[in-house]
């Protein structure tokens, strides 16, 4: 299942933390978005309709876990990306990182070192 941009946030900030309730999703997120807790809200029963996100009841508090693995997530929006913008072409992809300047020599060297483990 793909994610938003903005579920990407609050699945990250769960991967992340294991568990979170809202005032700290609200907290951690600040900053970086400017989201109230009822943005959060809203995003929050929306990834729990997708089956996203789970919770528990603790008092009145809500315990949100995060219900998608991380791994298979980041491998579903790489297919996604590399297929939208490269059609599908991995090369090209490497290509265009590679003459864009945007990797560093360490960044290369790793590159390098994935290709001659195949």
């Amino acid at each position: 299942m793909r994610l938003t941009d903005s579920e990407w946030k609050i699945a990250n900030c769960l991967w992340k933390n294991k568990c979170m309730t809202l005032t700290e999703l609200t907290r951690e997120l600040l900053d970086s978005t400017g989201w109230t807790k009822y943005t959060i809200i809203t995003l929050l029963k929306r990834m729990i309709e997708k089956v996203m996100v789970t919770y528990e009841q603790v008092g009145r508090t809500k315990k949100f876990y995060p219900a998608i693995d991380r791994t298979e997530s980041e491998i579903e929006e790489t297919n996604s990306f590399i297929d939208k913008v490269y059609e599908g072409n991995v090369g090209l992809m490497i290509a265009n990182l590679i003459g864009s300047d945007a990797l560093t020599e360490e960044q290369l060297a790793e590159i390098k070192k994935m290709i001659e483990e195949i």
